[in-house]
């Protein structure tokens, strides 16, 4: 289950925060290790003090209770460098917030993000704009679309809601360019592979609208909730990648959005 290794990517501005309280508040579930980073670049002095002063920020809002390590790396990009440090501690989940100028509660997606969601080596997670953790998690939701990627997605998934010991949500969209019909098997499909893995009885739900962004509006994201999506197709082996119609999910979802590489086990 991803969580065993958490590594936060932190900035000194609202996005880094909402990225430590998601990365904090899954250390607190999974009980697995963190690691709060920041990024500087490479010949500036000046910045790797400032980064060494954003991770001093960051203990103090953690706070005694939470144990962390703390490291300021260089790399020419912070995307980069958080993929290649997250490989180098193996972690196994990368933790980003939004980009600044958002919608609140929404995902925007700036560059440290774009680079993590198309060539990172590790699972990544994002935290929308002011992201506030609950108290526990309420149900993993899998963005299900039937293909090979989604199919390992969903015995992985179901694992880890039998661990955590919560509901499965498996969703599809319905933009009215597709047979509902063959949506309603391919999930329940889906459902039977959770069930053969886990035996978990997965809740099945065909969410409806004329583009992604109304499809998502039609379905509830009660507090707590977590949505993941599996890498395309198109992405290279053990890496994420995202493609057009799962971008515009993860940017119109109301809740963090996890992105598994493909061949995540």
């Amino acid at each position: 289950m991803i969580g065993e290794h958490v590594i936060v990517g932190y900035t000194g501005d609202a996005g880094g925060r909402d990225a430590l309280a998601l990365g904090a508040a899954i250390g607190r579930v999974t009980g697995g290790e963190l690691t709060v980073a920041t990024i500087y670049p490479p010949g500036s002095p000046g910045q790797a003090v400032e980064a060494q002063a954003n991770l001093a920020h960051a203990a103090e809002q953690l706070g005694e209770h939470v144990q962390a390590e703390y490291i300021a790396f260089e790399s020419r990009g912070a995307g980069r460098g958080l993929a290649v440090l997250a490989s180098r501690i193996k972690a196994d989940l990368i933790a980003v917030g939004s980009a600044g100028g958002g919608q609140h509660g929404r995902i925007s997606v700036g560059s440290t993000s774009a680079h993590l969601l198309h060539l990172s080596p590790e699972a990544v997670i994002l935290a929308p704009a002011g992201y506030e953790p609950p108290e526990e998690p309420s149900r993993l939701t899998l963005g299900y679309v039937h293909r090979p990627q989604c199919d390992e997605a969903v015995e992985q998934v179901a694992r880890a809601a039998l661990r955590l010991e919560v509901p499965l949500r498996l969703i599809t969209l319905d933009l009215r360019t597709e047979d509902p019909s063959r949506l309603r098997d391919d999930l329940a499909l889906a459902v039977r592979l959770a069930w053969e893995a886990t035996g978990i009885e997965a809740e099945a739900e065909i969410a409806e609208g004329f583009d992604v962004a109304a499809a998502l509006a039609d379905v509830e994201w009660p507090p707590g909730e977590l949505l993941v999506c599996a890498a395309s197709e198109d992405a290279q082996p053990h890496r994420v990648f995202l493609g057009e119609v799962a971008m515009k999910v993860l940017r119109a979802a109301a809740c963090p959005v996890a992105v598994l590489p493909r061949g995540f086990s």
